[in-house]
């Protein structure tokens, strides 16, 4: 049987675009049937839509009925569905209609995205956020990750700058719509 394995990572968040500017100390279990790329889409996910009340679920992937990040006003109202990976159009349609906001942070092209969304109607399909990470980025850090690190994050006009060990990788961050 294979372990969840624990990812600690100190993050330190420049988030000009937002103006959050944060050191978090974050602990990731990575679920054995979790690809090191969905955890570092995850971990960006829930930088990148830092705010209080933020959280990774509690099932992990073994809850589909949870977001893998969600932010909670503090009467517990679920305020922001955050999304990983390439999510079905039943899934997205659910969030839609649980939280105010719906966002999705993917590698996955526009042109794969638009084939899932086009299956059904969604609630609220154009104000659903979406972000694309580039692979070739992620991939890059896939092979810079460790069980312990530290990662200094800037967003700076939708580019990325990620800094570990000593190298910086620099990304466009791409926002694109669901919506025809």
């Amino acid at each position: 049987m294979a372990l969840t394995t624990i990812v600690q990572v100190e993050v330190t968040l420049s988030d000009v675009d937002r103006g959050v500017y944060e050191t978090l100390e974050l602990t990731l279990a990575q679920h054995p049937s979790e690809s090191t790329r969905y955890l570092l889409t995850r971990l960006f996910a829930y930088c990148l839509s830092y705010e209080e009340g933020i959280a990774f679920s509690r099932g992990g992937l073994s809850d589909a009925d949870e977001p893998p990040v969600s932010i909670r006003d503090a009467t517990g109202l679920l305020v922001a569905w955050i999304d990983v990976g390439q999510p079905s159009a039943e899934r997205l349609h659910k969030a839609s209609k649980a939280a105010r906001r719906v966002a999705l942070f993917t590698t996955a092209d526009r042109a794969q995205l638009m084939r899932e969304v086009s299956t059904r109607a969604i609630h609220k399909l154009e104000a659903i956020e979406v972000f694309r990470l580039d692979p070739a980025f992620i991939a890059a850090l896939e092979e810079k990750i460790a069980r312990r690190m530290k990662l200094e994050i800037v967003r700076n006009e939708a580019v990325l700058y990620v800094t570990v060990g000593g190298a910086t990788l620099e990304s466009a961050l791409e926002r694109i719509t669901l919506a025809e």
